[in-house]
């Protein structure tokens, strides 16, 4: 009957790509919500199997900006520069110099450089956008925000995302009438009701290192690809009618929020 998810994005994954990154900017990508967290509305729905009729959302850009800039860290502009760098939790110095000596040539470090040498990174830091101080850019996407849903059957849901929190998986609370399931990317804490009984079940195959968004990226291809196929449209869990609807979703969570007020959910995308 209830569901609260959290997504903590992590410190470093939000000042990278939303605060220095090609998110960081409603005006040239999208909301926050729309660029971070659509699909996890679009899981709530999936799992409650239910449309959702009305919204309420919360949220701003709070820490991110010049006014909380560290006092010892003056005017500069770039974390090469500043003396406060050793101190900084969003030091991009730090941040991409580390990656690169463990050898973490990947997402992000791939990001901001083809060249995986010091000095094609600290020109990088030096030139390009990943360099700048967190307290300096031009972002506006808000940092965290939270949304509350009711659904047509009565149901709610809860959804926080927050730029400030270690980088850690997302957590969801189901509540249902016989039991609570509690879970994350590693396992399911089944707790029964009737037996007052704890299941714990892993969900992390052994040895099995998981590709882009845990094989989210790859699954979701071949599902559609099986269906395109078989024209077998079972393969499709959550299709596009389902993905507009969040959409929308979506959409009204940000009319709420900016305006100050609970938006009713409709499906005319006009």
């Amino acid at each position: 009957m209830a569901i609260q998810h959290l997504e903590p994005v992590g410190y470093w994954h939000y000042a990278h790509s939303y605060v220095r990154g090609n998110w960081r900017n409603e005006a040239e990508s999208s909301s926050m919500l729309l660029a971070k967290s659509c699909h996890d509305i679009d899981w709530i729905r999936y799992i409650l199997g239910q449309r959702c009729v009305q919204v309420s959302s919360f949220g701003s850009l709070t820490h991110f900006k010049q006014s909380q800039k560290p006092a010892a860290a003056g005017d500069v502009m770039r974390c090469l520069d500043c003396a406060y760098e050793p101190e900084c939790p969003y030091s991009a110095k730090r941040f991409y110099l580390d990656r690169l000596h463990q050898g973490k040539h990947s997402w992000p470090l791939n990001v901001i450089t083809p060249v995986f040498t010091e000095a094609a990174v600290l020109q990088a830091l030096a030139e390009g956008p990943y360099g700048r101080c967190v307290y300096e850019c031009d972002n506006d996407v808000v940092d965290h925000q939270v949304v509350n849903l009711l659904y047509e059957n009565g149901a709610t849901a809860s959804f926080t995302m927050t730029g400030l929190s270690e980088y850690a998986d997302r957590k969801t609370v189901i509540f249902g009438t016989r039991g609570e399931l509690r879970g994350d990317l590693s396992k399911l804490v089944h707790y029964d009701f009737l037996s007052q009984e704890t299941t714990v079940i892993d969900t992390v195959p052994p040895d099995v290192p998981p590709g882009g968004h845990w094989d989210g990226d790859v699954n979701t291809l071949k599902s559609f690809m099986m269906a395109v196929g078989t024209g077998d449209t079972s393969y499709i869990l959550s299709g596009a009618e389902e993905t507009l609807e969040t959409h929308l979703t979506v959409f009204a969570a940000e009319e709420s929020r900016r305006e100050g007020r609970t938006v009713t959910v409709t499906l005319d995308a006009g």
